[in-house]
C-alpha cells in the first residue's frame, strides 16, 4: 500500500460549506485522480478553521501551507503545482495588510499566532466522523485515566482546582457545580450538555460540536463518572443539522468502541447519550426552561431555588454545561489543574472562544488566553475595522451584552472586568461596530430580538421589555422627550431586579450601557432631532451637491420610489418627502454629490 506523501485539510465548517467548499473539494478530488495522486494525497474535511472570511479554505502537509479564498480553478492549479511540481502557488496565500506574502504554517497568520486553543484543539485539524483521528490526539485518554486512577471525589476536586468556569455566560465555577450535584441526593442523576446556542452572531458551540463531537461525549462521560449519572442529554437547536449529523455519527462509534454504553473500558461504569432537539427558542438556553423542554414541555424558566443541582430533569440531581466548558474537560484532566490554571488570570482561568463578527476585517472563531485585552482582540488578531473607520464600539455577550466604548479596549477580557463595564462575557458573541452606528439603533435592534425571544411567563419581561422598545422606536423616529430617556434607564433596572429568568435579567444590557457611554447621543435624539451617526431614518434626509453633481441620471434611475428628477446634464434634486432613505443613490453616484444630513 503506497504511503501518503501529502495530506490536505480543507474546512467544512458552515461558512466555508457556504462559500463553496464541496465544490473546492470535488475540484481537487477530480484533479488528484486525473493525475493518479489518489493513492498518495489524503483529503480530509475538518471542522471550522476559525478564519471565516478566508473562506473556502485549506492547508497542506507536511509543509503546513495555507491556502485561501479558494475555487475550483484554485484547487485545479494547487494540484497541478503544489501537489505535482512541489511549487507554491502564491496567488492562494494569504497577504498581509502591507501586501507580504505569508506562504506558511498558519500559526504564523496573525489572526492564529495569539490563539491558545484549548477547547478548540481538534477543531479544523481532524476527521470529526472518524473517532481514530480523535483517539490519536489523546480522545478518550482522560477518561481512561478518570476510570481507572482516580475516583469521583478527586476528579471533582481536579476540576474545582482548575478553576474552569462555565463558558456559557454566568461564569459558575464547574467543580462546585459538579460537587452539589454529587452530594445531592436522588437515586438518579442525569448530565446535560447545553448546545442551545441562541445568540446572534454566535458559533462557537456549533464548531465544536461540528467539528470536534467526540471531545462532548467524553467530557460528558467523565461528568457523569463523577456526580454519579448513568444518562446524559446533549440538547441542540435543530438549526444545527450538521452538528447533530456528526454527533449521532460520534454516539454511534462510542457505543461501537466501548466508550459510551454498559461496563465502559471494562469497568463497571454505565453512561449513555441521547440528542434532544430543540425548536430554537432564546429562552431554553436558560437552564430551567432548557430541562422542562428535554422533559416535553413547553420551555419556560422555573423559580430557583431549587436549582437543577437539587432538582433537575424529572426532578433528579442533574449538571447542566455547555459544550464549550465540556471540551475543556478531558485536558483539565490529562494535563492537570495547574497546567490549566497557568493559562489566564487567576480569577478566570484558561481561554475563552469568541466569535468575532461585524465590521472587522477577521470575521471568525478565535480561542484567546483570558485577560487578553480588547485591544489586543480586535485589532492584533480582528485585523481592526473593515471599513476603514474607527472602531466605535464592541458588543459582548449577545443581546443581552452590552456595548463597551473605544476608550475601554484596554480592559481585559474577564468575567469581572466586563461585568463592570457593564457588559457579559455572555456565550461569547462579539459585534463590532464603527462609526456610523447609532447607538439607539444599536440598543433597539438588540431589544427587539428579546422582545421576540421572550417566553411571556413573568410581567416585567414580557411587559417591560416591549415598553422599553416602544420608547426607542419614539426616540428613533424623532418623537422622543428627555422623560422618555429617564423612563428607559428606571424600566431597565426594574426589569433586571425582578425578571424571572436569565434573559429578563440582562435584556436592558444594551440599553443601560448605551445609556452609559453614548448618553449624548440620546439628547441629540430627543432634543436635537438629530442622529449624530445618520443612521435612523426618521432623523436624516439625502441631499444633492450642486457642485458634484454633473446630470448622469444614474441616481434617478435606481430610485426604487422616483424621488429624484433632473434632466439629462443637468443638476438633479431629492423630494425626501417621497424619499425612503434606501442608499441606492449613494452606492451608484461616482461623483460623491449626494449625502446624508440631519436633521
Amino acid at each position: 500500500m503506497p504511503l501518503t506523501t501529502s495530506t490536505i485539510l480543507i474546512c467544512a465548517g458552515g461558512a466555508c460549506i457556504s462559500s463553496g467548499e464541496i465544490s473546492v473539494k470535488e475540484a481537487l478530488q477530480r484533479e488528484i485522480k486525473k493525475y493518479g495522486l489518489d493513492e498518495v494525497v489524503r483529503i480530509v474535511e475538518t471542522g471550522c478553521m476559525g478564519a471565516c472570511s478566508l473562506g473556502p479554505l485549506m492547508v497542506i502537509y507536511p509543509e503546513g501551507v495555507f491556502y485561501q479564498k479558494l475555487t475550483p480553478q484554485a484547487a485545479e492549479k494547487i494540484v497541478q503545482e503544489h501537489l505535482l511540481k512541489g511549487r507554491i502557488v502564491q496567488e492562494y496565500l494569504y497577504k498581509m495588510p502591507t501586501g507580504e506574502v505569508v506562504p506558511e504554517a498558519m500559526d504564523k497568520l496573525p489572526f492564529f499566532a495569539r490563539q491558545v486553543k484549548i477547547a478548540t484543539r481538534n477543531v479544523g485539524y481532524i476527521d470529526p466522523a472518524n473517532i481514530e483521528e480523535y483517539i490519536a490526539r489523546d480522545g478518550y485518554f482522560a477518561l481512561t485515566k478518570v476510570l481507572t486512577e482516580l475516583a469521583p471525589e478527586q476528579v471533582i476536586e481536579e476540576i474545582k482546582r482548575s478553576g474552569l468556569r462555565g463558558r456559557g455566560g454566568a461564569g459558575f465555577p464547574t467543580g462546585l457545580k459538579w460537587e452539589l450535584t454529587r452530594k445531592a441526593r436522588g437515586d438518579r442523576k442525569y448530565v446535560v450538555c447545553n448546545a442551545d446556542e441562541g445568540d446572534p452572531g454566535a458559533f462557537m458551540d456549533r464548531s465544536v460540536l461540528e467539528g470536534d463531537p467526540h471531545t462532548v461525549l467524553e467530557a460528558m462521560a467523565i461528568a457523569g463518572y463523577a456526580i454519579g449519572a448513568q444518562q446524559g442529554y446533549i440538547y441542540v437547536r435543530a438549526e444545527y443539522p450538521l452538528a447533530i449529523e456528526r454527533l449521532q455519527i460520534a454516539i454511534a462509534q462510542a457505543r461501537e468502541y466501548g466508550f459510551l454504553g454498559k461496563n465502559i473500558l471494562g469497568t463497571n461504569f454505565n453512561f449513555d447519550i441521547e440528542i434532544r432537539i430543540g425548536a430554537g427558542a432564546f429562552v431554553c438556553g436558560e437552564e430551567t426552561a432548557l430541562i422542562a423542554s428535554i422533559e416535553g414541555k413547553r420551555g419556560q424558566p422555573k423559580v430557583k431555588p431549587p436549582y437543577p443541582a437539587q432538582s433537575g430533569v424529572w426532578g433528579c440531581p442533574t449538571v447542566i454545561n455547555n459544550v464549550e466548558t465540556f471540551a475543556c474537560v478531558p485536558p483539565i484532566i490529562i494535563k492537570g489543574a495547574e497546567w490549566f490554571r497557568s493559562i489566564g488570570t487567576p480569577s478566570s482561568p484558561g481561554t475563552k472562544v469568541f466569535a468575532l463578527a461585524g465590521k472587522i476585517t477577521n470575521t471568525g472563531l478565535v480561542e484567546v488566553p483570558m485577560g487578553i485585552t480588547l485591544r489586543e482582540l480586535l485589532y492584533e488578531i480582528g485585523g481592526g475595522s473593515s471599513t476603514g473607520k474607527k472602531i466605535k464600539a464592541v458588543q459582548t455577550g449577545g443581546p443581552s451584552g452590552g456595548c463597551i466604548p473605544s476608550e475601554y479596549f484596554d480592559t481585559p477580557v474577564d468575567y469581572e472586568s466586563l461585568q463592570k463595564l457593564g457588559a457579559i462575557m455572555g456565550s461569547g458573541g462579539m459585534i463590532v461596530m464603527d462609526e456610523d452606528d447609532c447607538m439607539v439603533d444599536v440598543a433597539k435592534f438588540f431589544l427587539e430580538f428579546t422582545v421576540d425571544e421572550s417566553c411571556g411567563k413573568c410581567t416585567p419581561c414580557r411587559e417591560g421589555t416591549r415598553q422599553m422598545l416602544k420608547i426607542l422606536e419614539r426616540i428613533t423616529s424623532g418623537e422622543g422627550t428627555e422623560e422618555d430617556i429617564e423612563q428607559l434607564e428606571t424600566l431597565g433596572n426594574i426589569i433586571k431586579d425582578t425578571s424571572l429568568c436569565g434573559l429578563g435579567q440582562t435584556a436592558p444590557n444594551p440599553v443601560l450601557s448605551t445609556l452609559r457611554y453614548y448618553h449624548h447621543e440620546y439628547e441629540a435624539h430627543v432634543k436635537e432631532k438629530r442622529c449624530p451617526a445618520l443612521r435612523c431614518k426618521a432623523l436624516i434626509r439625502y441631499v444633492i451637491d450642486a457642485s458634484k453633481c454633473v446630470g448622469c441620471t444614474a441616481c434617478a434611475r435606481v430610485c426604487p420610489v422616483n424621488a429624484i428628477s433632473g434632466e439629462l446634464r443637468k443638476v438633479h434634486s431629492i423630494d425626501n418627502s417621497v424619499c425612503i432613505r434606501c442608499g441606492s443613490c449613494i452606492e451608484v453616484c461616482r461623483f460623491g454629490a449626494i449625502s446624508k444630513v440631519s436633521p
